[in-house]
């Protein structure tokens, strides 16, 4: 089609600095996670619109939500507990939410948990996490706010009746708070305790994000008894010039296994995450290292970077993600949270509500033993209906089919491309090593014609392409190696007219090595207003958000195609229409 044929000529020098001066301005804009609207934290929802609603991911009836808090395995079910306003679709009146699961994918939803009740946290009841404790008494740590200031301190609740097997009701016992901020602390960011592990000594220890002159910390507290906590004189981890860190998660990943392990294991073979959810930058970047148990250090590896050039869990829409282990199924599994991007606070109170929760991923190192994988839960492909299939397929330059036969708005969709040779493979810019793959992706998109790629999938596209979400590789040599790049472009997503909807050019890079095997995969979970992908078996995933006006329901469309002059050829495509999953 003549959209995806746009002569290569246009590449040059004025159409480079105008695409970057485009994607620098949209990261200047980074969406806030929760901008303050006093005036409207309290109108409640008179309707609730269905047009972009998700039907597979997980959703409140109405209403706003945000972090995914203390997920967590008790006696055969699952807990999602998750901050939420019970008054309005913006941030504000935060309370956790509680609801249960038989498979991580059909809901129930419980009163709230906790919320605003005590002295320890009149202002407000923030993130935090869930332990096990000896005994299988599971606890919560929370962060309470104490004043109108944000001062913070870390509370804990448990169990009112530990018979309930869905423990509908939660104490918070008057020894709180557990934990309150000494003077070398900023008292208004100390917030989000991880799940407690137990060292070798017998002592409990978590972490709790903080900063300090810039320099984002993960500080450290140990406990005996669970009760009484003492801070560490050194943090675990800190790096400077990353800001204030939120929503921390510190982890044991087996080598050559995809089992996921207790935070407490203490065997062999074993590298740590560190996860931290940066404020500044609005992504949640992570490190593999060494936990030196004897001094309670955490060491990245060499080859692993804090902060803003640092690995991500994802490259999009995805915020203050959560893991914790599935003793029923021995994996580790993520959850995080994906904001709304037509960001206009009106936006939500016409809808009733906003955000929702990324799909559930199960979590484990690459073989390389540097960069974690990420892969939806199997549990997901019971929501699978109809099915059409394909193989061996060739696309040349300028080529594009439609998937027909399933509900493109609603589907999952996994495909195999391969190619015979790399050399037409593009260069890459040595202007573009100080960039972010976002910027890269915003001037090489899948308009502009290439050699390798791009190539893959066109999703929530109407009929003529006035509205479309394309999810792309594109392959570039570099001087000793080669580059993929991973897109998901919602640049063209919607024909709504609103300056402030947030339409960035998501993008990473994916450590492939396409020497031997010219291959790349793809998966793309697609939800009428998220688009969710998972490059080369998960090493990148990006999560857009979208807001298509005419390609909604049945009149969304899916395409694969390819804008490169090296033909590719879809090995195998199969894609799926995907059943709504049960929210009672």
């Amino acid at each position: 089609m003549e959209l995806f044929m746009k002569n290569s000529s246009l590449w040059g020098l004025k159409f480079y600095l105008f695409c970057l001066f485009i994607i620098l301005s949209n990261i200047n804009r980074a969406f806030a996670s929760h901008n303050i609207f006093l005036d409207l934290q309290s109108s409640s929802a008179i309707s609730v619109k269905n047009v972009h609603r998700t039907r597979f991911h997980f959703q409140p009836p109405k209403h706003w939500i945000n972090d995914p808090n203390a997920p967590m395995y008790y006696n055969g079910v699952y807990h999602l507990f998750y901050q939420y306003n019970p008054k309005g679709s913006v941030w504000g009146n935060i309370i956790w939410a509680h609801s249960v699961s038989k498979d991580l994918i059909n809901w129930i939803h419980l009163e709230p948990a906790i919320y605003p009740s005590k002295k320890f946290d009149k202002y407000g009841t923030w993130s935090g996490s869930s332990t096990i404790l000896p005994n299988n008494k599971p606890v919560i740590i929370y962060t309470g706010v104490v004043d109108s200031y944000n001062n913070q301190v870390q509370n804990y609740a448990i169990p009112a009746n530990l018979s309930d097997p869905f423990l509908r009701k939660w104490i918070k016992p008057n020894n709180n708070p557990l934990i309150v901020p000494d003077n070398s602390i900023n008292r208004t960011e100390f917030r989000d305790p991880t799940t407690a592990w137990m060292g070798q000594d017998g002592l409990w220890r978590i972490l709790i994000a903080s900063m300090r002159k810039h320099r984002g910390m993960a500080l450290l507290y140990r406990s005996r008894d669970f009760m009484k906590w003492i801070k560490a004189q050194h943090p675990l981890h800190s790096s400077t010039n990353t800001g204030n860190w939120e929503c921390p998660d510190f982890f044991p990943v087996l080598f050559n296994s995809t089992n996921g392990l207790d935070v407490s294991y203490r065997g062999k073979n074993v590298k740590y995450v560190l996860k931290n959810s940066l404020d500044v930058a609005r992504f949640d970047y992570y490190t593999i290292g060494m936990y030196h148990t004897k001094i309670d250090r955490y060491i990245p590896n060499n080859n692993s970077i804090d902060g803003w050039k640092g690995l991500r869990i994802d490259y999009g829409n995805f915020y203050a993600s959560k893991t914790f282990y599935d003793p029923s199924r021995n994996r580790r599994v993520i959850w995080g949270w994906s904001n709304e991007s037509d960001v206009l606070p009106d936006d939500e109170i016409k809808k009733g509500w906003a955000g929702i929760q990324g799909i559930p991923r199960q979590v484990w190192l690459n073989l390389s033993g540097k960069q974690l994988l990420q892969w939806p839960i199997e549990e997901l492909e019971t929501l699978r209906k109809q099915k059409v299939q394909l193989n061996n397929k060739k696309l040349s330059k300028g080529e594009m089919f439609e998937v027909k036969g399933i509900s493109a708005s609603q589907a999952d969709v996994e495909v195999l491309f391969s190619f015979s040779s790399l050399n037409e493979a593009e260069q890459f810019d040595p202007r573009w090593a100080d960039l972010y793959a976002q910027d890269v992706c915003a001037i090489k998109g899948s308009t502009i014609q290439g050699g390798l790629g791009p190539f893959g999938l066109v999703t929530l596209a109407s009929k003529n392409l006035e509205e479309y979400t394309p999810v792309f590789f594109r392959v570039f040599k570099a001087q000793k190696s080669y580059k993929i790049l991973m897109c998901s472009d919602a640049r063209r997503s919607s024909m709504r007219q609103n300056e402030a909807m947030y339409k960035p050019s998501f993008a990473g890079y994916v450590d492939v090595d396409l020497e031997d095997m010219k291959k790349l995969s793809l998966r793309s979970l697609i939800d009428n207003s998220v688009v969710e992908s998972f490059g080369a078996g998960g090493k990148t995933c990006i999560t857009s958000r979208v807001y298509p006006t005419l390609a909604i329901y049945d009149n969304a469309h899916l395409f694969v195609f390819n804008n490169g002059s090296e033909t590719i050829t879809i090995e195998t495509l199969n894609a799926w229409s995907m059943d709504a999953c049960k929210m009672n």
